[in-house]
């Protein structure tokens, strides 16, 4: 396939829910169909991700993937053999098997199936079985992880080639996550002009540390912050308790999903986010760090590819609210640390994780996929 040739490919996601997941689906997605190719994507009707489509004006595909068995096996191998497609790239464990099972169990017709190309975005655990080693090992043409500390689990759990893992981080948009009016955000948001602002931008998932930020709040010096909470998700009940026992009512905003977290993010004076597992390199870091706005996490998953101790983050211990407080406490309470610390990240994500680098790398991934077509 010459490179200038335009890639047909087809993504599927079986997922109901919205996260940074489903975002980086039509992120790049809407990307590839700014460079020409034909991109579509196959979802269950019911889902966020089928919703949300036609706002980054990728045409989606509603066919039964939200759960395993043989109807979307089927529904999947039909469409496919109806349409010329050179990839497949897969996002969530369901569609991948689903996908697998079709294009290399039971294909039918004279043409090769598509590459299958599988993406993996977190950092949970793969089981080591037969089955698990077949897909990853055989089934697929080429595997992508959202960070390095993911590529690396692959090869080392289940024995993937490195020379068929590729990591490509989620990558950015900077002309749309720049350095703004503060002030101004804070006035069209309608948030407090003068009290500290700390905030998070991650789906309401247990393992995103929400409640230790919660307890964090509780623990500062910075009696005057407030917390501000951006997104959805099945924890919601869990912090609207856990806000509720700790008297924190006045100090706590959530404020549900946004189509547009930039405007929030400048109106912060810390990012905070406390995820302890199964991180890829997060969206809303990188986005933070664009903006300019100094942050404290944590080393789950690939975050330390973003955040570096004391050079483009503070770094503390998970699930430790102690540890996040006194980091919080430390940005809120030296202006000179966080505005080193916001260039240094803002000039690392600019460098490493912007949206044409991430767009470059799987378009040289779908092509090598596509002309070799390697599976077994």
């Amino acid at each position: 396939m010459r490179a200038t040739e335009k890639l047909r490919i087809l993504h599927t996601e079986a997922s109901l829910g919205w996260g940074g997941q489903e975002i980086r689906i039509l992120t790049e997605a809407a990307g590839m169909r700014d460079r020409g190719h034909d991109v579509r994507l196959a979802c269950p009707r019911y889902s966020r991700i089928y919703a949300e489509a036609s706002r980054f004006d990728v045409p989606a595909i509603a066919l039964p993937i939200g759960r395993k068995g043989p109807a979307g096996v089927l529904a999947l191998r039909r469409w496919l053999a109806r349409h010329r497609v050179d990839v497949v790239n897969t996002h969530s464990s369901t569609d991948s098997w689903l996908a697998a099972l079709g294009l290399r169990l039971f294909w039918v017709g004279k043409d090769r199936p598509p590459a299958l190309v599988r993406t993996r975005h977190i950092s949970a655990p793969v089981p080591n079985r037969a089955p698990t080693r077949w897909l990853y090992t055989r089934a697929t043409a080429e595997i992508v992880t959202t960070g390095e500390a993911i590529r690396q689990q692959l090869i080392r759990e289940i024995g993937a080639s490195p020379a068929r893992v590729t990591s490509i981080p989620t990558g950015v948009d900077a002309t749309h996550f720049d350095p703004g009016d503060k002030q101004g955000a804070r006035r069209i948001l309608k948030l407090p002009q003068s009290a500290p602002l700390v905030g998070i931008v991650a789906t309401l998932r247990s393992w995103k540390g929400h409640r230790y930020l919660v307890e964090a709040m509780t623990l500062l010096v910075h009696r005057e912050a407030q917390l501000v909470i951006v997104g959805e998700g099945p924890q919601r009940e869990a912090i609207e308790a856990q806000i509720a026992e700790l008297k924190l009512g006045h100090r706590v905003r959530l404020v549900g999903n946004q189509n547009d977290a930039a405007p929030w993010l400048r109106a912060l004076d810390v990012f905070a986010l406390p995820s302890y597992a199964n991180e890829g390199v997060p969206q809303a870091l990188a986005q933070a760090m664009l903006i300019g706005v100094p942050c404290v996490t944590t080393d789950a998953g690939s975050i330390g590819e973003l955040a570096i101790h004391d050079a483009t983050a503070l770094v503390v211990a998970k699930q430790n609210a102690v540890a996040l407080a006194a980091g919080i406490d430390r940005l809120l309470g030296n202006a000179a640390l966080g505005a080193r610390l916001a260039w240094s990240a803002r000039e690392r994500v600019h460098s490493k994780f912007d949206l044409d680098t991430m767009l470059d790398q799987m378009e040289s991934v779908f092509r090598r996929a596509a002309d070799g077509n390697r599976y077994r």
